[in-house]
Protein backbone atom coordinates (compact mmCIF):
# COMPACT_ATOMS: atom_id res chain seq x y z
CA UNK A 1 0.00 0.00 0.00
CA UNK A 2 2.98 2.22 0.78
CA UNK A 3 4.43 1.79 -2.69
CA UNK A 4 1.49 2.85 -4.18
CA UNK A 5 0.98 6.11 -2.37
CA UNK A 6 4.49 6.63 -3.24
CA UNK A 7 4.38 6.06 -6.84
CA UNK A 8 0.95 7.99 -6.82
CA UNK A 9 2.52 11.01 -5.02
CA UNK A 10 5.80 11.27 -7.77
CA UNK A 11 3.43 10.76 -10.31
CA UNK A 12 1.67 13.63 -9.59
CA UNK A 13 4.31 15.83 -8.17
CA UNK A 14 6.51 14.86 -11.81
CA UNK A 15 4.41 17.38 -13.93
CA UNK A 16 4.23 20.35 -11.73
CA UNK A 17 7.78 19.85 -10.79
CA UNK A 18 8.40 19.99 -15.01
CA UNK A 19 6.06 22.76 -15.84
CA UNK A 20 7.08 24.95 -13.20
CA UNK A 21 10.92 24.65 -14.47
CA UNK A 22 9.95 25.05 -18.09
CA UNK A 23 8.21 28.48 -16.50
CA UNK A 24 11.58 29.36 -15.04
CA UNK A 25 13.85 28.31 -17.37
CA UNK A 26 14.30 31.39 -18.55
CA UNK A 27 15.60 33.37 -15.40
CA UNK A 28 17.37 30.67 -15.19
CA UNK A 29 19.46 29.94 -18.06
CA UNK A 30 22.75 32.35 -19.88
CA UNK A 31 21.74 33.51 -23.17
CA UNK A 32 23.46 30.61 -25.01
CA UNK A 33 21.01 27.99 -23.70
CA UNK A 34 17.41 27.38 -24.56
CA UNK A 35 15.41 24.21 -23.58
CA UNK A 36 11.10 24.01 -24.57
CA UNK A 37 9.10 20.95 -24.53
CA UNK A 38 8.42 19.24 -28.08
CA UNK A 39 4.46 19.32 -28.84
CA UNK A 40 2.24 18.77 -26.23
CA UNK A 41 4.84 16.37 -24.35
CA UNK A 42 5.91 18.18 -21.00
CA UNK A 43 8.22 15.00 -20.16
CA UNK A 44 10.37 15.47 -23.52
CA UNK A 45 11.86 18.55 -24.42
CA UNK A 46 14.17 19.57 -26.53
CA UNK A 47 17.12 21.69 -26.08
CA UNK A 48 19.49 23.94 -27.67
CA UNK A 49 22.81 25.12 -26.58
CA UNK A 50 25.65 27.42 -28.38
CA UNK A 51 29.13 26.66 -28.59
CA UNK A 52 30.92 28.44 -26.03
CA UNK A 53 32.73 31.37 -27.58
CA UNK A 54 36.71 30.50 -27.15
CA UNK A 55 36.37 26.79 -27.54
CA UNK A 56 36.29 24.05 -30.34
CA UNK A 57 32.91 24.48 -30.46
CA UNK A 58 32.21 27.66 -30.67
CA UNK A 59 30.13 28.66 -33.06
CA UNK A 60 28.59 25.51 -33.46
CA UNK A 61 24.83 24.86 -32.27
CA UNK A 62 24.13 21.57 -30.56
CA UNK A 63 20.44 20.69 -29.76
CA UNK A 64 20.03 17.60 -27.15
CA UNK A 65 16.75 15.80 -26.38
CA UNK A 66 15.52 15.86 -22.44
CA UNK A 67 13.34 12.99 -21.34
CA UNK A 68 11.68 13.34 -17.90
CA UNK A 69 11.32 10.18 -16.18
CA UNK A 70 7.83 9.60 -14.26
CA UNK A 71 9.72 9.82 -10.92
CA UNK A 72 11.15 13.49 -11.72
CA UNK A 73 12.59 15.15 -9.89
CA UNK A 74 13.32 11.71 -7.86
CA UNK A 75 14.96 10.96 -10.60
CA UNK A 76 17.57 12.52 -12.95
CA UNK A 77 16.50 13.12 -16.60
CA UNK A 78 18.16 11.21 -19.37
CA UNK A 79 19.46 13.83 -21.69
CA UNK A 80 21.72 13.35 -24.62
CA UNK A 81 23.08 15.01 -27.93
CA UNK A 82 20.80 14.73 -31.14
CA UNK A 83 23.92 16.53 -32.86
CA UNK A 84 26.99 14.94 -33.79
CA UNK A 85 29.74 16.07 -31.56
CA UNK A 86 33.09 15.49 -31.01
CA UNK A 87 33.75 15.07 -27.36
CA UNK A 88 36.25 12.68 -25.15
CA UNK A 89 32.66 12.67 -23.00
CA UNK A 90 30.27 11.83 -25.51
CA UNK A 91 29.94 8.88 -27.34
CA UNK A 92 28.64 8.39 -30.69
CA UNK A 93 25.16 8.03 -29.31
CA UNK A 94 25.61 11.60 -28.27
CA UNK A 95 25.31 10.23 -24.69
CA UNK A 96 27.27 12.32 -22.05
CA UNK A 97 29.75 10.30 -19.57
CA UNK A 98 28.22 9.67 -16.37
CA UNK A 99 31.66 9.98 -14.77
CA UNK A 100 31.84 13.44 -15.91
CA UNK A 101 28.43 14.69 -15.17
CA UNK A 102 27.62 12.65 -12.25
CA UNK A 103 24.63 15.04 -11.15
CA UNK A 104 23.16 12.82 -13.95
CA UNK A 105 23.57 9.20 -12.66
CA UNK A 106 24.91 9.11 -8.60
CA UNK A 107 25.03 12.48 -7.48
CA UNK A 108 21.41 13.60 -8.36
CA UNK A 109 19.32 15.43 -5.89
CA UNK A 110 15.87 16.94 -6.32
CA UNK A 111 17.31 20.05 -5.86
CA UNK A 112 19.02 20.09 -9.43
CA UNK A 113 16.89 21.20 -11.77
CA UNK A 114 17.29 21.18 -15.80
CA UNK A 115 18.60 24.64 -15.88
CA UNK A 116 21.56 23.59 -13.98
CA UNK A 117 21.72 20.62 -15.97
CA UNK A 118 22.33 22.45 -19.00
CA UNK A 119 24.90 24.86 -17.26
CA UNK A 120 26.67 21.73 -16.39
CA UNK A 121 26.75 20.52 -20.03
CA UNK A 122 28.08 23.88 -20.98
CA UNK A 123 30.63 24.25 -18.81
CA UNK A 124 31.83 20.53 -20.48
CA UNK A 125 31.98 22.24 -23.78
CA UNK A 126 34.04 25.25 -22.33
CA UNK A 127 36.99 22.83 -21.43
CA UNK A 128 37.43 19.72 -23.50
CA UNK A 129 40.96 19.80 -22.29
CA UNK A 130 39.92 19.19 -18.55
CA UNK A 131 37.88 16.57 -19.84
CA UNK A 132 40.67 14.90 -21.49
CA UNK A 133 42.67 14.92 -18.28
CA UNK A 134 39.44 13.47 -16.79
CA UNK A 135 39.11 10.45 -19.01
CA UNK A 136 43.25 9.85 -18.72
CA UNK A 137 43.39 10.25 -15.32
CA UNK A 138 40.36 7.53 -15.29
CA UNK A 139 42.33 4.90 -18.01
CA UNK A 140 45.94 6.33 -16.69
CA UNK A 141 46.06 6.56 -13.35
CA UNK A 142 47.06 10.22 -11.59
CA UNK A 143 50.79 9.64 -11.75
CA UNK A 144 50.95 9.22 -15.10
CA UNK A 145 48.95 11.94 -16.07
CA UNK A 146 50.89 14.09 -13.99
CA UNK A 147 54.22 12.82 -15.76
CA UNK A 148 52.83 13.53 -19.04
CA UNK A 149 52.16 17.60 -17.89
CA UNK A 150 55.42 17.63 -16.38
Amino acid sequence: MATDLTSLFTSAMAPKRINREFHNIGRNLPSSCSAVPISDNLFRWQATIMGPPDSPYSGGVFFLDIDFPTDYPFMPPRVYFTTRIYHTNINDNGRICCRCMKILKDQWSPAITISKVLVSICALLTDPVQAIVIVMKLMLGNGLVNMLRN
